[in-house]
């Protein structure tokens, strides 16, 4: 048993120093001066991050409530949309919408897989009264290690007025999602994620179209009503009590994200990923999701024959301080799931392959020694450009 843990998660993610010493500043008034400085801050960060010029609000909840405040605030009881799943937080989507009385089309596509863009047009082009109100979908589904074409099913929708509503929790700073450029009228982000923040806040970013709809929404809301959000943070305030030190810590972190660039973000995840995918394939295990489709967030790895997730989870945290994921959904047996986002390092991933050949070699599965790292270590060296190490290292 080891006391110090190597967090290859999906979320929450390993917080770099600077931002924890940011969270235990002294506390303030969250009425005051010091907290409206702060929170402009934070609020234009944001924009650059979400690359947008729209308004950012930030809520004190975890990414599911960001999901729930865009259905609540933007569509009314009765309404409909098309919610596209290609794993369970799109299935979790789907149970936020019901819980409000949307109505709720679903289109789904198999755990591994990516949406189709091109059903995703056929089914607007025949929706010529155009009932549905909105499109729900992931950016980067965390169950399955898939990222969608965002911008592949912001130009399916043609001239249909459907607001793009895009949960991008586990994906923004990850990859890239200009939210203007692809015209996305909501992008939901969570702190835990690539933020490299403890869990608790939930931002969105919200256009124009959609604060129209969020005008003439009927639903019910209170805690999580974007409006009061909105005309509160524009006088630099919240309509409730914030969690002061995590936006202290976003503070550090938009200021460590600022010095590597999103460019150099989107960079270091990327290579993160295939230093994983190489490593496991290295192993002799397979991958649900293509290489086309990849997240640069996390990847599913399926377990061996006659083995099961725990087999390889609990000896990884137990005997060498590896913590990574279960499966979920439909896959929960199947796989389990590294985590690369956020503050991981190159030699975190390094580690947590070794430590997985070793729990390989433990269970009896032929490996060949020293593979994994020897395939993720070529895929490093060759693909390290200019600063990527940035937070990395």
């Amino acid at each position: 048993m080891t006391d110090k843990q190597i967090l290859l998660l999906p979320g929450p993610t390993p917080v770099p120093p600077q931002v924890a010493l940011a969270m235990a500043r002294p506390a303030i008034n969250h009425r005051g001066p010091e907290f409206k400085a702060l929170w402009e801050e934070v609020t234009e960060g944001l924009k650059d991050v979400f690359q947008t010029r729209s308004e950012v609000v930030i809520l004190t909840a975890s990414g599911t409530g960001g999901m729930e405040a865009a259905v609540a605030n933007l569509i009314s009881p009765g309404e409909k949309v098309l919610a596209v799943t290609v794993g369970a937080f799109g299935e979790r989507f789907i149970q936020i919408c019901r819980a409000f009385g949307v109505e709720t089309e679903v289109m789904a596509f198999p755990y591994g897989q990516a949406a189709d863009p091109r059903a995703i047009a056929r089914r607007l082009e025949a929706d010529t009264e155009h009932k549905i109100k909105a499109i729900l979908v992931q950016h980067n589904e965390t169950s399955t290690g898939v990222l969608n074409d965002i911008q592949a099913i912001s130009r399916a929708r043609g001239s249909h007025p459907a607001l793009l509503i895009v949960d991008s929790i586990s994906g923004l700073v990850a990859a890239d999602l200009p939210m203007d450029a692809w015209h996305i009228d909501v992008v939901i982000a969570g702190s835990q994620k690539a933020f490299m923040l403890p869990p608790g806040l939930t931002m969105l970013a919200v256009s124009d179209r959609a604060w129209q709809a969020a005008e003439k929404c009927t639903n019910h809301r209170f805690y999580l009503d974007i409006k009061k959000a909105r005309n509160s943070g524009l006088k630099g305030q919240t309509p409730f009590t914030p969690a002061v030190p995590l936006l202290y810590g976003l503070q550090e972190s938009l200021r460590l994200l600022k010095t590597e660039t999103l460019a150099g973000s989107f960079a270091r995840h990327a290579l993160m990923r295939d230093m994983v995918r190489a490593g496991v394939r290295a192993l002799g295990l397979k991958l649900l999701a293509d290489d086309t489709v990849a997240s640069p967030a996390v990847t599913a790895i399926c377990v061996p024959e006659g083995m099961k997730p725990a087999d390889i989870i609990a000896p990884l945290r137990e005997k060498f301080g590896v913590v990574v994921a279960g499966g979920q959904g439909d896959v929960k047996d199947r796989v389990f799931r590294i985590g690369h986002l956020g503050y991981v390092s190159f030699s975190d991933i390094l580690a947590g392959l070794a430590a997985l050949e070793n729990v390989l070699i433990d269970a009896g599965v032929p490996v060949t020694r020293g593979a994994a790292v020897a395939a993720a270590g070529a895929i490093l060296s060759e693909g390290m450009p200019a600063g990527v190490e940035t937070l990395a290292s």
